[in-house]
């Protein structure tokens, strides 16, 4: 058996039993936190925030009060004060400035197609730590009996963004954290990934898709990972270009998908029409700023936090007494470890890094679905929610009715967003759907409001009063593909907005009238109740 079969067949039994075994999450974190602290003491940071003196009261002090230490000693920090302060130092080439050395790649991440980039530092540790959670991911999957034996000598396809990046200056590099993870994958594991080197150093998403076409005949693809909507993308033009009846046809061993960056349910109808059989799907939580969360087990309603691998999560109850309208933090939050959050209750990410974050706001939202297990689920964004008068709309909640929506009524929806609008002196929601199959927009504007409806208490009381119309647009799904090109932002980690903002609805309806894009729309609101 081949170098990869031989060392993750090796792991699996050891990795299962570590796995299974009861684990205090908190002591854990504890150690991890520890680590962070005793590595970075010195660093800029570490020495105005007295690092050195959090860390005695970890390693002396047996109760929690190292944690009120470090929230006493330690500000929150969202993106915009971390790189005003910090990061901007480390960037423009400073050493020891959040974490020891000189950081070497900047990982450019906006998420969605609305905002303008950020500069993620991505440290060697950083690395690391991405590719042994990458690692653990592949290594969890003995526990999947269904698996053949040989699938890990079978092709991984990982589609993300170039490895050809951007030089900052001698030696120091930025660009998508997929194409930082895709330059420095191991050499043991070259020989199966793909679309390899070549084409991944490709920065061109229509070149690149082409050349990914051309070569998908000579490949044997057993895994593979990405954003939803691009991978989708890849087997519609495979299996056009070759006249396929579905992928299986020109790659019999596909098996596992580790999808990752939005919701897989909205695209699972469409995705599933694309294949002869059923696909292990795996999902993944995979930021910039770190690899946080992966499903570890069969049938799991949710991912596993990463807890010893360089992070030390904090959890802010996601509510009115630690956010404000905007979904920015107030002062005086609330903060938690591990060991006191509760199930089903939404909570934001503080996460503290050994790529020299602290603290630090990610902008997601979560809930944990299994607190024994330490399994969650991502809900949203602490921005990206809708709530123009108290519906408290969440991600969580349209991924659901578009899912449910598209599953009776039997079209593939491939994108979609909603923009909170005015309605006289009242409010509205406007939903703009891309399916490329025929659909009355009246039919898919009661369906998603009658979904919603049971999905979230706040949103029925609104639905009488206040939120008075629910508009459907439906456009081709190239609609939505042609807004990322004009970002900029097609391919890797990208994806379209969930919630598009009121300074870019203007934008985006102009933009949808200059390329005649055609569009059908539900023209009465749906009656309130």
């Amino acid at each position: 058996m081949a170098l990869l079969g031989n060392l993750l067949k090796g792991g699996l039994s050891l990795t299962t039993r570590i796995q299974n075994r009861k684990v205090n999450f908190a002591k854990v974190q504890r150690k991890t936190l520890s680590k962070l602290l005793a590595k970075a003491r010195y660093t800029q940071f570490g020495e105005q925030y007295n690092f050195e003196e959090i860390l005695n009261t970890a390693v002396f002090e047996e109760d929690k009060s190292f944690y009120e230490k470090y929230k006493q000693l330690v500000p929150v920090h969202n993106y915009e004060k971390m790189y005003r302060e910090w990061w901007h130092k480390a960037r423009e080439g400073e050493k020891n400035v959040c974490w020891p050395g000189r950081v070497k790649y900047f990982a450019l991440s906006s998420g969605t197609s609305e905002a303008a980039s950020k500069y993620i530092p991505v440290t060697k540790a950083m690395t690391k730590s991405f590719r042994n959670t990458s690692i653990r991911q592949i290594l969890s999957l003995g526990r999947y009996k269904e698996l053949p034996s040989d699938i890990y000598e079978k092709n991984f396809l990982m589609i993300g963004g170039s490895s050809d990046l951007t030089a900052i200056d001698e030696g120091r590099f930025e660009g998508d954290v997929s194409g930082i993870n895709a330059k420095n994958i191991p050499f043991w594991f070259e020989p199966y990934y793909k679309p390899g080197r070549e084409i991944a150093r490709e920065r061109d998403w229509t070149r690149k898709l082409e050349k990914i076409v051309e070569e998908a005949p000579n490949w044997d693809i057993g895994f593979m990972a990405g954003v939803p909507a691009w991978l989708q993308i890849i087997m519609e033009k495979i299996i056009e270009r070759y006249q396929l009846n579905n992928i299986h046809d020109i790659w019999p061993n596909l098996t596992v998908f580790g999808h990752g960056g939005v919701s897989f349910e909205p695209y699972r109808v469409g995705f599933e029409k694309l294949l002869a059989h059923p696909l292990i799907y795996i999902d993944t939580y995979l930021a910039s700023e770190g690899f946080i969360a992966f499903q570890n087990r069969p049938d799991a309603d949710g991912m596993r936090l990463v807890l010893d691998n360089g992070i030390f999560y904090e959890f802010v109850p996601f509510n009115e007494q630690n956010f404000n309208e905007d979904g920015e933090l107030v002062a005086n939050l609330e903060t938690l470890m591990i060991d006191d959050v509760k199930e089903g209750v939404d909570y934001a990410l503080l996460i503290s890094t050994c790529s020299g974050a602290w603290r630090y706001l990610i902008g997601d939202t979560i809930k944990f679905v299994n607190k024994r297990r330490a399994e969650i689920s991502v809900t949203g964004r602490t921005k990206h929610y809708l709530s123009l008068c108290g519906e408290h709309l969440s991600v969580e909640n349209m991924n659901k009715a578009i899912e449910l929506t598209a599953e009776e009524l039997g079209i593939r929806v491939k994108e979609f967003t909603v923009a909170g609008v005015r309605a006289d002196s009242l409010f509205a929601h406007h939903w703009y759907i891309g399916t490329d199959d025929e659909v009355d927009p009246e039919q898919l504007r009661d369906k998603i409001d009658s979904h919603l409806k049971l999905l979230n208490d706040d949103y029925i009381v609104e639905r009488r009063h206040a939120l008075k119309e629910v508009i459907v647009t439906v456009l081709p799904s190239k609609a939505f593909y042609g807004w990322m090109e004009k970002k900029g932002k097609m391919g890797g980690q990208n994806k379209f907005p969930r919630v598009l903002k009121k300074n870019l609805v203007g934008e985006w309806e102009v933009f949808l009238q200059e390329k005649g894009f055609p569009s059908k729309s539900s023209q009465s609101s749906v009656d309130a109740l």
